[in-house]
């Protein structure tokens, strides 16, 4: 399964963290390509996107590392990947997407309970929610949402995502205990991943009307 396999890759030693090691602009770049497809590509909402900046920031702040430029990589990658998103819904193409099948019925429920109760800034607060984030943009654009309204949230959104969790990673990589098990942080890190994945695997799907 990918979704095991990215988790896996996030969490080995031979994975996320010997990349960043041996090239961590080339390591930042594929964390970027993997936010832009998480945030871009509406079927894709299992990929791991808070783990794997969360681990990005600890890498850097281990390594001493300035953050500026893979929060501003990864957060260019975050808005374009919004941005196809919402485009996405808006095509015909989006329409296809739910006649078809490919998107679950109960992630539909749960982004439109969020637009029920925050509207157009859930395009910011979802991006703190798995699977909220993949199918909110793709719910704007499909609802007709405004072009720009949508792109001032999803830029604020992008912003303050990438910058708090690769900070939040900054911070505990310099704390030394962090320094000396990364990997079983890793590991943990990991895991606060999986149990959302599981919830929304286990969760009943609730009928919703298109």
């Amino acid at each position: 399964m990918f979704s095991v396999g990215m988790l896996t890759w996030l969490s080995s030693d031979q994975g996320l963290m010997l990349m960043l090691s041996n090239n961590w602009l080339l390591g930042v770049a594929l964390v970027s390509a993997v936010i832009f497809c998480e945030t871009g590509l509406v079927v894709l909402p299992f990929l791991p996107g808070d783990s794997l900046l969360f681990a990005t920031g600890a890498f850097l702040g281990v390594s001493g590392i300035s953050p500026a430029s893979a929060i501003a990589m990864i957060t260019i990658a975050a808005i374009a990947g919004d941005g196809l998103n919402f485009m996405i819904g808006r095509s015909r193409f989006g329409q296809i997407l739910l006649t078809r099948g490919w998107i679950k019925p109960h992630h539909l429920a749960k982004t439109r309970d969020y637009f029920d109760r925050y509207g157009g800034p859930t395009v910011t607060v979802g991006r703190f929610v798995p699977i909220v984030r993949t199918v909110a943009p793709f719910m704007a654009g499909l609802s007709g949402m405004n072009a720009r309204r949508f792109a001032i949230y999803n830029i604020m959104g992008a912003i303050v995502w990438c910058s708090v969790l690769i900070l939040a990673g900054v911070w505990l990589g310099k704390v030394p205990w962090v320094k000396d098990h990364l990997s079983w942080v890793s590991i943990g890190i990991v895991l606060m991943s999986i149990l959302p994945v599981l919830g929304h695997m286990l969760a009943k799907p609730r009928p919703i009307e298109i």
